[in-house]
């Protein structure tokens, strides 16, 4: 941004945000700090590297204090709620893998505090996420982070192209080290605090409790059968497994061979088989969205896609099969195979052109339906 002008900074309570407005402030824009309450504080009262809740709004409000910064908290807590906690736990009973902070991204983050910027006269809206906007040839693209550790670009894949041309992302050219240091050079009070871990609502990190807790009547017990549909033993719910687990079957004998291959909600069954019966090459995505309008009626495209976030990008062929739905030939088979509730981001080198949630298929007679542990 060349000429000063005003943005608002979403500020979870963390080092990366709190950089991003210290430097913006520090070129001479107009900054305003407003932080999100998402949830109950209370829920993570001793738990380190939650966000947005507690500690983190307080440490967002001393981080504008020293900067000398307007700061605002919000109360979007039902908001929140209905678009990503019960989404989130919608999705484990559909027997699925969700991933909330896409999520949370998708719906409160840019939508509703877009919004507010909107409102409070800002001429963009600036996060601390480790991407880069790049001024293409037909306006805004999203790319990779220039620090591939810290690349955040999968989570944002369902940032829309409106949402992208007023979004700005002041850190996507440098690495974590880079702005830890300009923390502690501005002596900001959070230069030294924790990345967040896991999933910020849920404590202590048990994401069954807090499905049943949210869903009574979740924990439905059901038999846990092979692919052949021989019962090999009983379990207490599904919400208990994830694709391509490996531990916690309790079947005995042979049970350190045998995998989650799916979940099945609908007779509350986990299948089991050998790890080869994951590998898949073909991946069904649905609810896309496009940042490239080429990508739109893509037949047999080269591009490389991520299918969970700690992975790298592996080349695939990309066909789109309607508006809102797309299919992936991998080059290589995924030995572990896709997980369903998952994001599948596809890009052209570093640009993402799209993205969308991993469909659960049907197996086929005779057939290994293929599924992936959550990232």
């Amino acid at each position: 941004m060349a000429a000063p002008s005003r943005i608002v900074v979403g500020m979870s309570g963390g080092v990366d945000s709190a950089v991003t407005a210290a430097v913006l402030a520090e070129q001479g824009h107009d900054v305003i700090g407003v932080t999100l309450q998402l949830y109950d504080h209370g829920m993570t009262v001793g738990k380190k590297g939650a966000c947005c809740a507690g500690q983190d709004i307080y440490d967002a409000a001393r981080v504008a204090e020293q900067l000398g910064i307007p700061h605002y908290v919000l109360d979007y807590e039902s908001r929140f709620r209905q678009s990503v906690i019960d989404d989130f736990a919608d999705t484990y009973l559909a027997g699925e893998t969700p991933i909330p902070c896409i999520r949370c991204n998708q719906t409160v983050k840019f939508t509703d505090l877009m919004t507010v910027a909107k409102d409070l006269g800002a001429d963009a809206l600036a996060t601390g996420h480790y991407v880069r906007r790049v001024e293409g040839a037909g306006g805004a693209e999203l790319h990779r982070g220039a620090d591939p550790s810290r690349d955040q670009s999968y989570f944002l894949f369902a940032t829309t192209r409106d949402q992208l041309d007023y979004l700005r992302f002041p850190l996507g050219d440098q690495t974590k080290t880079e702005t830890r240091a300009i923390a502690e050079r501005l002596g900001l009070a959070v230069a030294d605090k924790p990345d967040s871990q896991d999933i910020c609502f849920v404590p202590e990190g048990s994401y069954a409790s807090l499905v049943a807790k949210l869903r009574p009547g979740a924990l439905t017990p059901g038999d846990v059968v092979d692919l052949g549909g021989t019962v090999l033993g009983r379990h207490e719910g599904i919400i208990n497994f994830t694709v391509g687990q490996r531990r916690g079957l309790a079947l005995g004998g042979n049970a350190d061979r045998l995998f989650v291959i799916r979940l099945e909600p609908e007779t509350a069954r986990v299948v089991v088989g050998p790890r080869e019966a994951l590998a898949t090459s073909l991946v069904h995505l649905g609810e896309m969205n496009w940042l490239d309008r080429t990508a739109e009626s893509a037949a047999d495209r080269p591009v490389l896609v991520k299918l969970r976030s700690a992975q790298p990008p592996v080349p695939a062929r990309l066909s789109a099969t309607g508006t809102d739905n797309a299919e992936l030939i991998l080059e290589a088979a995924a030995p572990t195979g896709v997980a369903p509730g998952q994001a599948g981001v596809i890009y052209d080198g570093d640009r993402v052109i799209g993205g969308g949630w991993i469909k659960r298929n049907r197996p086929a007679p005779n057939a290994h339906h293929a599924a992936v542990e959550h990232a």
